[in-house]
């Protein structure tokens, strides 16, 4: 069976999750200052086609050079500090996650957004409030193309000190954030969305950037927040805040958190269906965290609407090199990482080894039910990230058992079982049934080798 991997291209729980992808109706424009050059600019956010996901557009810079959000151009530096940061080459886009918050709150999948600086500027009160308002205003427009969500199939856990963030399946993107702050006013805050359509513009919108007292000082010695002002950030001492407008929230602080971890999620390039569990993290931890999920989980081509565990032909591509007339495996059902998964294979009169294998009495070759079994069991040692880009060969073949002939029209579940899975090698055992009956199985033996 030779079996690789590929890279990946690259929700609410209602019946939004299946809805089309999303774009502008017409261009949204507002200005601000970036609160750590201190530059004013205007930002500019265009309409795209589908699937062409959020661009960066530096219109300041010779030849307008763009930059896709993706996780490739994710970083975080302790130089710049405070800050997202997009870089590809000398091309950077700097501070963008309160903007790419309200473009993931809002489900807009597909935008231009021209910026004439470096940093993407910020409204006067520090919030996502007016960026959201511009947005609205210019409208929104569903596009005649479905949505690829970036499912969490399993478990991904990052930690760093007494930083945790964990991601789990869920039908919807959901995130819970935990603050602990050694300050009187801003202390332990808790606070779970479920980021569903108006959620974004209730809750989290007008949640605005904060700092403690303390560290403005500093801050400002590293040549940070020059655009800060009492008026773009709630400062905070130990008596309350300094600012003349009072809390929004009386959990602010932890809104305002839980906003700039929507935009930092926003990086991985397409919308995340999953449960994402924060505790104390910040932007290094964030962009730490997407870019485990980026080479954790594959990415793109489930079907938001259908069970957190289940894979599309899509996903499964992004697995499997196998392609037609050889790709055997339709949809995975279910997968338990290192004990079972489950597939689908459906058999159609336009299969190709119809042609010559009995033409007048059709019936699936028995080696081809065998291959599928085992390219089934490829996806479930190759999804490993330890094993991404290597291939799988099999080593032996024993106890095969065919007990119904497979004709066209018949759909064959698959349930393979893991008996023995090493680094290198595994074994399996496979069983196929059409109509609730037993119609193959056998036992597997394979070894991943480097490609």
């Amino acid at each position: 069976m030779p079996t690789t991997s590929a890279p990946a291209a690259n929700g609410a729980a209602e019946t939004r999750t299946g809805r089309p992808q999303r774009t502008l109706a017409r261009p949204a424009r507002y200005a601000g200052v970036g609160i750590h050059t201190g530059v004013r600019s205007e930002v500019t956010v265009r309409p795209a086609e589908p699937n062409s996901g959020l661009v960066f557009v530096r219109t300041d810079l010779p030849g307008a050079p763009s930059l896709r959000v993706s996780p490739q151009f994710a970083h975080y530096d302790a130089e710049h500090g405070r800050r997202t940061i997009l870089k590809s080459g000398a091309l950077e886009v700097h501070t963008m996650e309160h903007l790419l918050a309200s473009l993931a709150g809002l489900g807009v999948d597909n935008a231009v957004i021209e910026l004439a600086a470096l940093e993407v500027p910020e409204p006067e009160d520090g919030s996502a409030r007016a960026i959201v308002e511009a947005l609205l205003a210019a409208g929104l427009a569903e596009q005649p193309v479905a949505r690829r969500h970036i499912k969490v199939t399993r478990p991904v856990v990052l930690q760093s000190g007494s930083v945790e963030v964990v991601a789990i399946p869920a039908d919807r993107l959901r995130l819970t954030f935990t603050i602990d702050y050694d300050n009187p006013v801003v202390g332990t805050q808790h606070l779970t969305l479920d980021i569903t359509d108006g959620v974004f513009e209730r809750e989290l919108a007008a949640a605005r950037t904060f700092v403690l007292e303390r560290d403005v000082a500093l801050l400002r010695a590293q040549g940070l927040i020059r655009g800060g002002t009492l008026q773009s950030a709630l400062v905070v001492g130990d008596a309350g805040v300094l600012n003349d407008e009072p809390l929004r929230f009386k959990d602010e602080f932890v809104r305002h958190k839980m906003l700039d971890l929507l935009g930092d999620l926003a990086l991985l390039g397409g919308p995340l269906l999953g449960h994402v569990i924060s505790v104390r993290s910040g932007h290094a931890t964030n962009v730490a965290f997407v870019h485990k999920l980026a080479k954790e989980i594959p990415q793109g081509g489930r079907r938001a609407e259908r069970p957190a565990q289940e894979w599309d032909i899509s996903a499964i591509m992004d697995i499997m090199p196998h392609r037609y007339p050889l790709l055997l495996v339709d949809r995975i059902i279910d997968l338990e990482e290192g004990k079972r998964v489950v597939g689908l294979k459906n058999v159609t009169i336009n299969e190709p080894f119809f042609v010559g294998h009995f033409p007048g009495h059709p019936v699936m070759p028995g080696v081809l039910i065998i291959e599928a079994m085992a390219q089934l069991a490829g996806v479930l040692m190759l999804s490993k990230p330890e094993n991404r880009g290597k291939l799988a060969f099999f080593m032996t073949i024993d106890r095969v058992k065919f007990r119904k002939a497979i004709r066209p029209g018949d759909q064959l579940l698959m349930h393979v079982d893991v008996v023995k899975l090493r680094t290198k090698s595994g074994q399996i055992n496979g069983r196929t049934f059409v109509d609730g009956k037993l119609a193959a199985e056998a036992s597997l033996m394979f070894t991943v080798v480097d490609a």
